[in-house]
């Protein structure tokens, strides 16, 4: 096909004739970069970057596009708030000893640098290189905006669902504020005849009575001797969590009645993440302070806690001991994988959005090095407390560990505050526990609902950005409502279903996509090019960088949306699986953020100016638009691109520059 040069490339997408042209002497290809083919790595930049301007100078320059990070250590505990969430207290653990103890080490650490780190080190150079959100750094390859639509609408389906498991750990902190916890015994009026508070000992090794159906106390309460089964019969925590504060009903055909003390919880969740961004930026990186910080200080107490504790290197030992024989399993690698691609958050848009405040030269590879290795450390000390609390109680019911052992909400509503309620000062151990919870969800839910109001903002900064107050409001009081079918009696079930469909293989096909565009159609050589205009050098080493982003993790990532789908079992709670057409509903959430992608791409090729062919169209929309770069004209110069020139503080035109 013949070498096309368009006017410019709003016109080429049908722009409005009254879009200000580009300026005079300006060459209209200069806009599209050349072929990254036909382009060695090394030639694409015709110097070294320029040198970094003054920290002051850089602050004050940053500072006014959109806002920039009171200092490095926000924008590092911003990201490890963001990482560090729920799964890593409640999954890794339990996949650790699953898979091989101490022996998932292996593979967890050779995922994590295989596609983990790439992956991360790629959205942060994304977001800081043109400080834009999801949808913005698509100028990158306009077809596929739609990637950008397809993460503000996983975050935006999360974020929904992931209040509720917060208003859950408000409830049960509630519940803890008393002298005794509430789910210590079998005497309340929301207990059943299967409830049974377990012991190890013989029941008339106390002061009660056998008889035929178990234990009875002088007091009149029911204990049931460890000997037997416990899956037969249920705990006190069990049965707090489901007949007392759910409700629960039985399935999701019957959403059952509305439980408004959940609903007032739900509302102080959503409370908690308003207060917090509501001056954006600034209060958000003083919030995440105590989000990032105060979790680890309650681990460490529990830590100490339990160490303390009869049967807790039991746990530890069922933790850790490796069992070699489990890497020959592919399922282990698998779930290695599943685990750090999911724990770190890629492909929700959280990482661009966080990055878009840092300053432009912030060493952005050494934060995603930190930030990664830190959010796995996390995950392996966690299970340290996580497991020698099981111990104790495993120890204190007389059964094995794995007899006790949980992941999820199962874990964190039923096996810990059972434990919990056998400690000396229960309540304040529980208290500490879900404010720990409650902590390392709201870091989370803060970068997802960033990503949610900075996509907004984005799609009309200049009439949004001064009213970005109004626009959080907007969005949290819409997710607020969009949660209040979880407040019903049967909302668990709903909430497991965008839980197993919101963000699993939607976020994998939009991980595979995102690197496989830019590496392969801007170029892994430019997009290195660019990080050593920021940072001042290449990133060591030069070639696998090049070939993680075009190879590996796009490999990695494949793989596991085909073991995902391969191993995809119809969606169950306990005993219970969903019906059909829940299924359906689930698939529905799932391919509705991927829809996005060719959804925009077509929308984008069917507003191109009608006298360009399809191939005309395709090849025009993968480049970079002319607005693709830095945000500043004095980082677009070091970068040897195009300076952008904003006409009428609205359009945005092209000032003739030379940089060869």
């Amino acid at each position: 096909m013949a070498s096309l040069a368009p006017p410019s490339y709003s016109e080429a997408v049908g722009a409005p004739s009254g879009a200000a042209p580009p300026a005079k002497g300006f060459d209209p290809a200069a806009a599209v970069p050349p072929d990254p083919a036909s382009t060695p790595h090394r030639t694409s930049v015709a110097a070294p970057p320029a040198a970094p301007p003054a920290d002051d100078d850089e602050e004050q320059a940053d500072s006014s596009r959109r806002g920039t990070w009171g200092s490095q250590l926000e924008f590092l505990l911003s990201c490890l708030s963001y990482a560090v969430g729920l799964g890593n207290i409640w999954r890794f653990p339990y996949l650790c000893y699953q898979n091989g103890g101490g022996a998932f080490l292996i593979p967890y650490v050779i995922m994590l640098f295989c596609t983990g780190v790439p992956l991360f080190f790629f959205e942060l150079t994304m977001g800081q290189f043109t400080s834009q959100g999801p949808i913005g750094i698509w100028s990158v390859s306009p077809l596929f905006q739609g990637i950008g639509y397809a993460m503000f609408v996983i975050s935006l389906t999360i974020g929904i669902y992931y209040n509720m498991i917060l208003a859950w750990t408000i409830f049960y902190v509630y519940s803890s504020l008393t002298s005794s916890l509430p789910w210590d015994g079998c005497d309340n009026w929301w207990n059943t005849e299967g409830c049974h508070v377990f012991q190890p000992e013989p029941c008339t090794a106390g002061d009660g009575a056998n008889d035929t159906e178990g234990c009875v106390q002088s007091g009149g309460q029911r204990l049931w001797n460890t000997s037997g089964s416990i899956g037969t019969h249920r705990m006190p925590a069990d049965e707090f969590f489901h007949n007392y504060m759910l409700q629960i009903t039985d399935g999701i055909d019957d959403l059952g009645a509305f439980r408004w003390p959940l609903a007032l919880c739900l509302l102080s969740a959503w409370t908690i993440v308003f207060l917090a961004m509501v001056k954006g930026v600034k209060t958000y990186g003083k919030a995440v302070y105590f989000t990032a910080i105060f979790p680890y200080l309650i681990l460490v107490c529990l830590l100490a806690r339990a160490a303390t504790l009869p049967g807790y290197m039991e746990g530890i030992y069922f933790y850790i001991t490796p069992r070699w024989e489990k890497l020959a399993h592919v399922k282990v690698w698998a779930d290695a994988a599943i685990q750090i691609f999911f724990s770190l958050g890629h492909s929700w848009g959280g990482l661009i959005a966080l990055s878009a405040y840092n300053k432009f030269h912030n060493n952005h590879f050494r934060d995603a090095i930190i930030i990664s290795c830190g959010n796995c450390l996390t995950s392996f000390f966690a299970g340290f407390v996580i497991f020698g609390i099981v111990g104790f109680m495993a120890h204190e019911l007389g059964v094995k560990v794995e007899d006790v052992a949980a992941q999820g909400p199962g874990l964190a509503f039923i096996v810990y505050p059972e434990a919990v309620s056998r400690l000396p000062v229960a309540p304040l151990w529980s208290i500490c526990f879900f404010a720990m919870l409650l902590t390392l969800g709201v870091g989370s839910q803060f970068t997802m609902m960033e990503t949610v109001v900075s996509t907004v903002v984005d799609l009309a900064p200049d009439r949004l950005r001064a009213k970005q107050t109004w626009v959080l409001l907007g969005c949290c009081l819409f997710m607020f409502f969009c949660g209040l079918p979880m407040c019903t009696s049967g909302g668990l079930y709903i909430l497991t279903l965008m839980d197993n469909y919101a963000g699993t293989f939607s976020a994998l096909i939009v991980g595979m996509t995102e690197v496989l565009v830019v590496a392969h159609i801007y170029g892994a050589d430019r997009l290195l090019d660019n990080i050593r205009t920021m940072i001042g050098h290449y990133p060591f080493h030069y070639s696998w960088w090049k070939w993680a982003w075009k190879v590996v993790s796009p490999t990695i990532v494949t793989a596991l949306l085909l073991f995902t789908w391969i191993d995809h079992k119809p969606i169950q709670y306990g005993d219970y699986e969903f019906p059909l057409w829940a299924t359906g509903v689930g698939w529905l959430i799932s391919l509705t953020s991927v829809a996005m992608i060719p959804l925009v791409a077509v929308i984008k090729l069917a507003r191109m100016h009608p006298r360009h062919t399809l191939m005309e169209r395709l090849r025009l929309l993968s480049r970079p638009d002319e607005t693709w770069g830095p945000a500043l004209n004095e980082h677009r110069v070091e970068a040897k691109m195009a300076i952008l020139r904003t006409d009428s503080g609205n359009s945005i035109g092209l000032q003739g520059v030379e940089l060869q």
